[in-house]
C-alpha cells in the first residue's frame, strides 16, 4: 500500500482510508458485528492504516466497534473521529442539533478516547460549523486538547474557506474532510487552492458519489428506506437515470485501463493532488480489495485531463443533500 502524508504535521497515512459510518449507520440497518470486526482486521492486513468514524456514527456504536476491531493494531493505525453533534433529549437515536462549546468538545473527546481504546485522538474533526460558537473558540478547545495529550490533530469537515482560515489562524489544521469526486467538483472552486496555500491535506468522503460511481447502481436499484440515499434528491430514479451518463463515461474509460469504474473514480482522485486521501466506505471484503486495487492503476496526466475535460461536459442532476442538510455545509 503506498502511503500519504497529511499537512504539513508528518502524519502519514495509507494511500486510500476507509470509511466506516456505514458499518453502523445511513446505509440501513447496523452490519452484523463480527463480520465487521473481520473486515476491519482484513483492511488492516491489506495495507490500511487510515480509519475514519465519528461520534454521530450509530451514535456512538461506529467508535465502539472500531476500538474493539482495531485494538490489537495500536500505534500501527490512525483513527479519526469527530464532534459537533448533541443528541436530542431524551433519544439518543437523533442527533441533529449542531454544538461545538468548547466544554462539550471536551467532553466528547473524552468519551470518544473511550469508546475507541486508545490514549490520543490521531484526528479530531469539527463534524459541521457551529454558527452560534466563534470558529477562534473551537479552534482553541482542540488546541488545550493537543496541548493536553488527548489529540494529535486538528480537523474540520465541510467548512468553509473563510471559516478554515480563521481556524488555522489558531490551531494549524492537519485535514479537511468533505465531499468530493467526479460527481461532486465543487471544492475545485475554492477550497482546494486554499488547502494548497496553507498545506492542509483534504480527505475527501463519498469519493465513489455514495456508490453511484461504481456502476453497480441505477434507476431501478431499490433503496431501503433506512438507507438515507432514499432521501437524497440526486438519488431520485428520474435524477439516477439522468446521471447514468457520468458513470458510462467512467465505465468506457475503464475499459481501456483493463480497471474497474470504482478504480478509475478513485485513481482519478488520487492523481489530483499528493496530499488528497480519499475514504471509501463498505461493509465487503470483494469491494475493499476492488478499492483498493486503485492505488494501481496509474493514470497519465493525459488521462486526467481527458477524463475531466468529458466530465465537464456532463451537467450533474439534482441535489446532494436536501435543503436542511445543504445548509449545514460550506459555512
Amino acid at each position: 500500500m503506498q502511503k500519504r502524508t497529511l499537512g504539513a504535521s508528518g502524519l502519514e497515512v495509507s494511500a486510500l482510508g476507509l470509511g466506516c459510518m456505514g458499518m453502523s449507520w445511513s446505509y440501513g440497518p447496523p452490519k452484523d458485528k463480527t463480520e465487521m470486526i473481520q473486515l476491519l482486521r482484513d483492511a488492516v492486513e491489506r495495507g490500511v492504516t487510515f480509519f475514519d468514524t465519528a461520534e454521530v456514527y450509530g451514535p456512538l456504536l461506529n467508535e465502539e466497534l472500531l476500538g474493539e476491531a482495531l485494538a490489537p493494531f495500536k500505534g500501527q493505525v490512525v483513527i479519526a473521529t469527530k464532534f459537533g453533534f448533541r443528541a436530542a433529549p431524551g433519544d439518543t437515536t437523533r442527533w441533529s442539533a449542531i454544538t461545538s462549546e468548547p466544554a462539550h468538545i471536551k467532553q466528547v473527546a473524552e468519551a470518544s478516547l473511550k469508546r475507541l481504546r486508545v490514549e490520543t485522538l490521531d484526528l479530531f474533526y469539527q463534524h459541521r460549523v457551529d454558527p452560534n460558537v466563534p470558529i477562534e473558540d473551537v479552534a482553541g478547545a482542540v488546541k488545550d486538547l493537543i496541548a493536553e495529550g488527548k489529540v494529535k490533530h486538528f480537523g474540520m469537515s465541510e467548512a468553509g474557506a473563510a471559516t478554515i482560515r480563521r481556524a488555522h489562524a489558531v490551531q494549524p489544521l492537519t485535514a479537511l474532510q468533505s465531499e468530493y469526486s467526479l460527481w461532486y467538483r465543487k471544492p475545485e472552486q475554492e477550497i482546494i487552492p486554499l488547502l494548497e496555500e496553507l498545506s492542509i491535506s483534504f480527505v475527501p468522503y463519498s469519493p465513489l458519489g455514495k456508490g453511484f460511481l461504481t456502476g453497480k447502481i441505477d434507476e431501478s436499484t431499490p433503496l431501503d428506506s433506512t438507507d438515507f440515499r432514499s432521501t437524497l434528491p440526486r438519488f431520485s430514479p428520474e435524477n439516477r437515470q439522468a446521471n447514468q451518463v457520468l458513470v458510462d463515461l467512467i465505465t468506457r474509460f475503464a475499459e481501456t485501463k483493463q480497471a474497474t469504474p470504482a478504480q478509475i473514480a478513485l485513481a482519478w482522485l488520487l492523481a489530483q493532488k499528493p496530499w488528497i486521501v480519499p475514504i471509501p466506505g463498505t461493509t465487503k471484503l470483494a469491494r475493499l480489495e476492488e478499492n483498493l486495487g486503485a492505488v494501481q492503476v496509474a493514470l497519465t496526466p493525459e488521462d486526467v485531463q481527458q477524463l475531466t475535460d468529458a466530465a465537464d461536459q456532463i451537467p450533474v442532476q439534482g441535489a446532494r443533500y436536501t435543503e436542511a442538510h445543504e445548509q449545514m455545509t460550506g459555512r
